[in-house]
C-alpha cells in the first residue's frame, strides 16, 4: 500500500512493507492506507507508469517501490544523475521562460486602455457574455501584439506557471474559428485550465474541451469546470489522478459526434459508474454557445446522460442518439478526407470502429498510398498509431514528412526544422515492430496505445509479416482467419477503425485485381466494412495507370473507382492542388460483372 492523503492515489494491490501511521499533516508517502484508487491501479498495470498528484513524482513501477521504501526509512529520494536529460531539461527551461514573458507583456482585459476595446475584443472571440470577473478569476490575460487570448497552466502544488496557451479567432462569416498556440509544446503540455481553483473538498466538475467552455459553464453555474488540453483528441493518462477526487465527472466536451465519441472513450477511463455525458444537440450545444443562446447551463447539466450501460438496452434509451445520428448524417459519415474528396462520394468518411482491408500488387505504392491516406486524416486529428512491419520507422517518417511537406526536403534541407516541428505536432505514433510478429504482441500494444493517447485509427502494414508466428494450425487461411477475427473484434471493442494491408494472391498481370484476389480464404472480405484495391495497369508504351476502386462499403453500398495520379517529388497520390480527376461510382447490387475497365468503370471497355 503506498499512501493515504486525500490527493495521493491509493494502493497498487501489492504490499511489500508495513504502513506508516497516520502522521498530523498528512504527506504523500507517510499515511494509512486508503481505499483502492483506480487512477494510480490502472496507471500502474496498464502503463506501467504512476503520478504522484501532490509530490509530482512519477516513473515506473520500481521507481515507485524505492520511493516508497525509502520514504519510509526516512531516506529523500534521490534525484536524476547529473548531466541527464540535460537538453530536454534546458528546452524545457527555455519554453518556460518564452512562457513568462509572454505572461508578463499579456494584460487583464479589464485593464486594457477602455472599455471600448474590452468589449470588441470580447465580440471578437464571441465572449461578449464573459464578466471580467470570471476571466481575472481564471487568470485569462489578452495579449494585444498577436491578439490573443492567453490561458495560462500554473502548477496545482506551488501555483507557479509552468504553461500557456494562446488563442487566436478569426471570423468566418457568422462563426468564429480558433487557432492555438501552447508554450511548452503540446508533447509537454500536461494541463487542466482551472485546476488551482479546485478545492479539496469538491466532489463533482465538469470537463470541457475548450477554455472557453469551461469560463462559461462556471459563470453560468458555479459548478467546478477543468478544460483538457487538447480538447476532444486525447486525455492524457498522467491527467487521471487529479480526478480522482471527484464522485461525479461529467464531460461536455463539444457540440458534433466526434466530441460525443470522444466523452464515451474517454468514460472508460475514469469509471464510467461516476460519469456523465452531455450529448450534443440543437438545444445542447457546447457551453459557449449556449451562454450566448440564453439557454439554461445548470437544466442542460442535470439531463446529462449516465455512461455505464447495461448488457441490454431498450429504444427508450437509444432514441436520443438515434435522432442525433439522424439528424447529424454528415457528421455521422465520419471524417472527411481532405486529400481525396473522391473517397469522400464513396465511402462518404473514416468513421470509428470499422475495418478496412486494402490490397493492391507488389510494387505499386501501397504503402505509400496509404500512408498519405493516413496523414490526412491525422492532420485532421484524428490519433493514429502506424504498424509497420515491411519497412522500418525512419523510412515510414520520411515518407509521411515528405508527403506534409509536399516537397523534396532532400534539395532544401534549410527547411526541414520547420516542417518536423509542424509534422511533430501530429497524433502520430509509431509501433517499434520490425519484421514477423506474434499477434497477441501487436494487440497488446495496441490496446496499450489506445488507453494512452486516445487511438481512433491504427494501420497495420501487412497481414503476412504475422501469419509466421501463428501456431495454431498447419493451415495457414486458419492462422489468416483468426488474425483477421482478432482485429474486427478489437476494431469493435475499442471503437478503433483499423486499416489491415494485405497482399493479393498471385495473379496474372494483365488482370485487374478483384475482392476475390485478396490473399486467403473470403473471411476478409466477409469481416471487412470496407475493401479498397489499387489498381496498377502496366502499359508496354509509357508509365502505368493507377486508380484506387472501392469494391466493398458496408455503410451505404457506393463502389466505384477513380484515378490516381503519383508524384514523385512529393509522393503523393492525391489529387490535392491538382485538376479534377474524373470518379465513375456505381451501386454494388448493379454491378453486372466483377470485372473494371481501365477508364474507371464496372464492366467498361474503354481504353485509357
Amino acid at each position: 500500500r503506498v499512501c493515504g492523503c486525500a490527493r495521493c492515489p491509493g494502493r497498487t494491490g501489492r504490499p511489500a512493507w508495513r504502513p506508516a501511521a497516520r502522521s498530523p499533516r498528512s504527506s504523500c508517502w507517510r499515511s494509512a492506507p486508503p481505499a483502492p484508487c483506480r487512477s494510480l491501479r490502472d496507471k500502474t498495470d496498464t502503463t506501467g507508469s504512476f503520478l504522484c498528484t501532490a509530490t509530482l513524482a512519477e516513473g515506473g513501477w520500481q521507481d515507485l517501490q524505492a520511493a516508497v521504501e525509502l520514504r519510509h526509512r526516512g531516506i529523500p529520494a534521490p534525484g536524476p544523475e547529473e548531466g541527464e536529460h540535460e537538453e530536454e531539461e534546458a528546452e524545457a527551461r527555455r519554453a518556460r521562460e518564452d512562457a513568462r514573458r509572454i505572461w508578463e507583456r499579456a494584460l487583464p482585459l479589464g485593464e486594457l486602455l477602455d472599455e471600448e476595446e474590452t468589449q470588441t475584443t470580447k465580440a471578437a472571440f464571441g465572449i461578449t457574455p464573459l464578466a471580467n470577473s470570471t476571466l481575472k478569476r481564471f487568470g485569462v490575460r489578452y495579449l494585444r501584439a498577436a491578439k490573443a487570448l492567453v490561458f495560462p497552466w500554473f502548477a496545482p502544488r506551488d501555483a507557479a506557471l509552468r504553461g500557456l496557451k494562446l488563442l487566436v479567432a478569426e471570423q468566418q462569416g457568422e462563426a468564429v474559428s480558433y487557432t492555438e498556440e501552447t508554450f511548452p509544446r503540446f508533447d509537454a503540455y500536461r494541463n487542466l485550465f482551472g485546476l488551482p481553483l479546485i478545492g479539496r473538498r469538491d466532489t463533482e466538475v465538469v470537463l470541457t474541451g475548450r477554455e472557453l467552455d469551461a469560463l462559461a459553464l462556471h459563470q453560468a453555474t458555479g459548478v467546478p469546470c477543468l478544460a483538457l488540453p487538447r480538447g476532444a483528441t486525447i486525455l492524457p493518462p498522467a491527467l487521471l489522478p487529479y480526478l480522482e477526487q471527484f464522485r461525479r465527472v461529467t464531460l461536455w466536451l463539444g457540440d458534433d459526434l466526434r466530441s460525443w465519441e470522444a466523452a464515451k472513450l474517454f468514460a472508460r477511463k475514469l469509471n464510467p459508474k461516476r460519469c456523465s455525458l452531455v450529448q450534443p444537440g440543437d438545444l445542447q450545444p457546447r457551453p459557449l454557445e449556449a451562454l450566448n443562446r440564453g439557454l439554461n447551463l445548470t437544466k442542460i447539466l442535470r439531463a446529462a446522460l449516465p455512461a455505464g450501460h447495461k448488457a441490454i438496452v431498450s429504444f427508450r434509451q437509444l432514441r436520443d442518439e438515434v435522432f442525433g445520428e439522424l439528424a447529424n448524417s454528415e457528421q455521422v459519415a465520419g471524417v472527411k478526407w481532405a486529400r481525396f474528396p473522391e473517397l469522400n462520394k464513396l465511402l462518404k468518411g473514416h468513421r470509428r470502429g470499422e475495418l478496412t482491408v486494402f490490397t493492391g500488387p507488389t510494387g505499386s505504392g501501397k504503402t505509400t498510398f496509404i500512408s498519405e491516406y493516413a496523414l490526412d486524416l491525422c492532420t485532421q486529428g484524428v490519433c493514429t498509431l502506424w504498424g509497420s512491419f515491411e519497412i522500418n520507422n525512419i523510412r515510414l517518417a520520411k515518407i509521411m514528412l515528405t508527403q506534409f511537406a509536399t516537397r523534396r526536403l532532400e534539395d532544401q534541407l534549410e527547411l526541414y526544422d520547420e516542417w518536423a516541428d509542424r509534422f511533430e505536432d501530429l497524433p502520430l505514433y509509431f509501433m517499434t515492430f520490425h519484421g514477423q510478429q506474434n499477434i497477441k504482441t501487436v494487440l497488446d500494444t495496441m490496446q496499450h496505445a489506445v488507453y494512452m493517447y486516445d487511438i481512433t485509427h491504427v494501420v497495420v502494414d501487412n497481414l503476412q509479416f504475422m501469419m509466421g508466428h501463428e501456431q495454431l494450425s498447419a493451415d495457414r487461411l486458419a492462422a489468416q482467419d483468426f488474425i483477421i477475427g482478432a482485429f474486427r473484434k478489437f476494431a469493435t471493442d475499442n471503437t478503433c477503425h483499423i486499416t489491415l494491408v494485405i497482399h493479393p494472391r498471385k495473379e496474372d498481370d494483365e488482370k485487374e485485381l478483384q475482392t476475390a484476389s485478396i490473399f486467403g480464404s473470403a473471411k476478409a472480405s466477409q469481416e471487412a466494412d470496407n475493401v479498397l484495391i489499387l489498381q496498377d495497369r502496366k502499359l508496354s508504351t509509357g508509365p502505368g495507370k493507377r486508380y484506387l476502386q472501392v469494391s466493398k462499403n458496408r455503410f451505404d453500398g457506393d463502389v466505384g473507382v477513380f484515378p490516381l495520379e503519383f508524384s514523385k517529388a512529393s509522393l503523393t497520390f492525391s489529387s490535392y492542388g491538382k485538376s479534377k480527376t474524373k470518379l465513375k461510382k456505381v451501386k454494388e447490387e448493379k454491378a453486372p460483372s466483377p470485372k473494371k475497365g481501365p477508364n474507371g468503370g464496372v464492366g467498361g471497355s474503354g481504353k485509357p
